[in-house]
C-alpha cells in the first residue's frame, strides 16, 4: 500500500503526463506556436504543479481561464515520466509505424492471427476479412519501418453495450461505428517482436486514440495468466466473464476513457 505522499506524487505525475499528451496548439497572433492544455483536472493538483514551476495558469479580470501552459521544465519532466512509466516509447515509435490497417494487409493479419492464437481461439480468415472490411478504423497496426511488414496489431468493434459476449467475435453486424464503447477482440504480436514493449505501446496508442474519439469504455476478455499484464496497463479486473470462447474460462476487464 502506497503512503499518502507516494499517492499524491503519483497523481501529480499522471496529471502532468496527461496535460502533456492532450496539449494542442494555441495558434494565436501573439504566440502562434505555443501549446496549451485544458484544465480538466483536480485544481489542487494543478496548483501544486504550478508551485513546482511545471506549468503556468493564466488569470485575467474575468476570472480563471479554462486552459494552462506547461513550462519548458514541465514539458521535459512529462517526457521523462512517459518513458519512466513506459507509456510511450520514442524508440518504439522510431522502429514502428502505428496506423490503421490497409486493405492489402488483410492476408498478413490473417496469418499473424494463426501464429498468435491456437485454433480454438483464433479469428477465422472469413471473420477477419469481414472485420477489416467493416471496421478497419478500429484496427491499429504496428508496422516494422525496415521491412514494411506488420509486427503486431490490436483490433475491436464499437458498440453501445456494456458487457462482453462471444457474438462480438463472430457477428460483425454488431459493430456500431459511433458506439460509445469498444470491445477489443484481439492483441497480436509476432514472436520475434515480443519482449520489446510493442504490445503495451499498441494498447496505449489505441486507448489514447479512442479517448480522442470520445469513447466511454474499452472492454476485453483474457485468460488468467494475462490479467496482471492488462492491470499494469490500467484495465480493471471484473472477474470471470460469461464468455466461453474456444471452450476456455475468460476474465472480463475494462478501462474507463471518458465519463
Amino acid at each position: 500500500m502506497k503512503n499518502k505522499k507516494e499517492y499524491e506524487q503519483t497523481i501529480q505525475d499522471l496529471t502532468l503526463m496527461l496535460l502533456y499528451l492532450t496539449r494542442v496548439s494555441d495558434n494565436n497572433e501573439f504566440c502562434r506556436y505555443r501549446e496549451l492544455s485544458w484544465k480538466g483536472y483536480d485544481f489542487e493538483v494543478l496548483n501544486q504543479l504550478e508551485n513546482a514551476q511545471l506549468l503556468w495558469q493564466p488569470q485575467y479580470r474575468r476570472g480563471y481561464e479554462k486552459y494552462l501552459y506547461l513550462t519548458e521544465e514541465g514539458r521535459r519532466r512529462a517526457q521523462e515520466l512517459l518513458e519512466e512509466y513506459s507509456f510511450s516509447d520514442k524508440r518504439l515509435n522510431e522502429k514502428f509505424e502505428f496506423r490503421n490497417i490497409l486493405p492489402e494487409e488483410t492476408e498478413q493479419a490473417i496469418e499473424i492471427e494463426k501464429i498468435c492464437f491456437p485454433p480454438n481461439e483464433a479469428c477465422s480468415a472469413e471473420r477477419m476479412r469481414e472485420r477489416i472490411l467493416v471496421a478497419s478504423e478500429l484496427f491499429l497496426v504496428g508496422v516494422d519501418r525496415t521491412s514494411g511488414r506488420i509486427a503486431g496489431f490490436l483490433n475491436g468493434i464499437a458498440t453501445d453495450e456494456y458487457s462482453f459476449r462471444d457474438e462480438f467475435f463472430t457477428n460483425v453486424d454488431l459493430h456500431t461505428p459511433n458506439g460509445k464503447n469498444i470491445m477489443l477482440l484481439g492483441l497480436d504480436v509476432l514472436p520475434e517482436y515480443r519482449g520489446q514493449g510493442l504490445a503495451r505501446e499498441l494498447v496505449f496508442q489505441y486507448l489514447r486514440r479512442e479517448w480522442n474519439r470520445d469513447r466511454k469504455m474499452v472492454f476485453l476478455t483474457c485468460l488468467k495468466p494475462k490479467v496482471k499484464m492488462y492491470e499494469k496497463m490500467g484495465f480493471r479486473n471484473c472477474g470471470l466473464s460469461e464468455s466461453s470462447w474456444g471452450g476456455e474460462q475468460w476474465y472480463e476487464m475494462n478501462y474507463v476513457l471518458n465519463m
